[in-house]
């Protein structure tokens, strides 16, 4: 096997491969005869066909398989022979095809960068802070009873706090534009779903009040022909509802799995609830600040096979979203995703190689405290780590997660840290 290797442009390799002719001849000998073996022909006994017939009807067919088949083989062999790394399937191109000649072909493909870590000193990590106050307790107290509320017809004024059922009509130089106008609409007031003003137009506001509010959409949004042009929405107030919020007692408490205690007990699950929900957004947010600098200090050549393939992975994921019924989803360029599956493969390219760099490995102390960290949120822990511990796959993927938090750890003893204050709230939200 001759092998002659090319650099096309950036990780493109081409490898122009030659199998001699006496391998190919030799390979569709072989093949014909375990045909004429073990294929049954008319007027013949099985496995005496001569073999000049069984060439006649089959070679056409078993030659380009052996074509195919050695082209695959010899490729391996070459790439190992150049101590080559492939990132994705390659492109054969034979030349001209002739019997009894050699197969000389040229395999297209790419390869992994070279990576070198540096610049770790330079990453700067901006560790959030936080407290829980009792101000927060009783927040959130709130928001659950508000999903626990009830809403009941009113005679009261619109406020911020209401929900309205309304008609409109919205007119841009004096036209009907499209998804300008909705009957029996209902409206949450105080969420900010519409574009600004129109809320605070319905607000003083009662139950059979017609009346004309004048906004004007943002000029980022959506709709390009809608950008920044004023609209008159034409407004009549059909139902005005209020909120009745349920009483903070035993009952209440019952809702949330809380049977002995009452209120005092729920707050005190809902503090241990939120302490855990901002440990795990403080942990997040330092290892994506470690990350995106460990990105920004190592540019990196990134094979064009992993971003098309990681592009894949999004669009699957996006589709789950939209319930995985492929006739009912639409078509998703591939352009949405580029960017981040860029992002994507350029971290794993580079936090596999710190890795391997460090000599960092799976450690089954850490993988054990990760379960336990996560089955701690659930009300029987033990059966949620017996779930992770016997089954291996689900294990090993705990593993490399372990894994990966090792390598971040060992990324931010070289990194710049300062600490930032923020509240609840703030972080959440940030």
């Amino acid at each position: 096997m001759q092998v002659t290797m090319e650099t096309t442009e950036g990780l493109e390799r081409q490898l122009k491969i030659t199998v001699p002719s006496e391998i190919i001849e030799k390979t569709i000998v072989s093949e014909l005869k375990k045909i004429s073996k073990n294929k049954q022909f008319d007027g013949f006994r099985k496995g005496k066909a001569p073999l000049s017939m069984v060439s006649r009807m089959y070679e056409s067919s078993v030659r380009q398989d052996v074509l195919n088949e050695l082209m695959q083989k010899h490729f391996f062999d070459a790439i190992m022979q150049e101590k080559l790394n492939p990132a994705g399937a390659p492109t054969f191109t034979p030349e001209e095809i002739k019997k009894d000649s050699d197969l000389v072909f040229k395999a297209t493909f790419e390869v992994y960068p070279e990576v070198t870590i540096s610049g770790l000193d330079k990453i700067k990590v901006e560790k959030p802070t936080c407290s829980i106050s009792d101000s927060d307790i009783d927040e959130m107290i709130e928001t659950l009873q508000k999903q626990q509320s009830s809403w009941k017809e009113s005679n009261d004024k619109v406020d911020h706090n209401s929900k309205v059922k309304i008609n409109f009509e919205g007119k841009i130089d004096g036209e009907v534009f499209d998804g300008g106008k909705a009957e029996s609409f209902e409206l949450e007031m105080g969420q900010g779903k519409m574009i600004p003003g129109f809320e605070d137009g319905i607000v003083g506001h009662i139950k059979g009040d017609k009346f004309d509010v004048e906004t004007q959409f943002p000029e980022d949004y959506h709709a390009e022909n809608l950008k920044g042009k004023t609209a008159v929405f034409s407004i009549e107030v059909l139902d005005v509802l209020t909120r009745e919020l349920p009483k903070l007692d035993d009952d209440f408490a019952l809702k949330f799995g809380i049977k002995e205690g009452g209120i005092a007990a729920l707050k005190t699950e809902i503090e241990k609830n939120m302490n855990r929900e901002l440990k795990q957004t403080i942990k997040n947010k330092i290892k994506d600040m470690a990350l995106n600098g460990l990105l920004e200090n190592n540019e990196i050549d990134i094979p064009k096979a992993l971003i098309d393939q990681e592009i894949e992975v999004l669009k699957k994921q996006a589709l789950q979203q939209f319930g995985g019924n492929m006739k009912n989803t639409p078509e998703l360029p591939n352009e949405i995703f580029s960017e981040q599956a860029k992002k994507r493969v350029s971290i794993g390219l580079l936090l596999g190689e710190f890795i391997k760099q460090e000599k960092i490995e799976a450690d089954d102390t850490k993988t054990k405290e990760l379960i336990a960290d996560i089955a701690s949120a659930y009300e029987d822990p033990s059966e949620v780590i017996e779930y992770y511990n016997k089954d291996e796959k689900i294990f090993n993927n705990m593993k490399n997660l372990a894994l990966e938090e090792e390598a971040i750890d060992k990324i931010l003893s070289s990194a710049q840290i300062t600490e930032k204050e923020f509240s609840f709230n703030e972080l959440m939200k940030k």
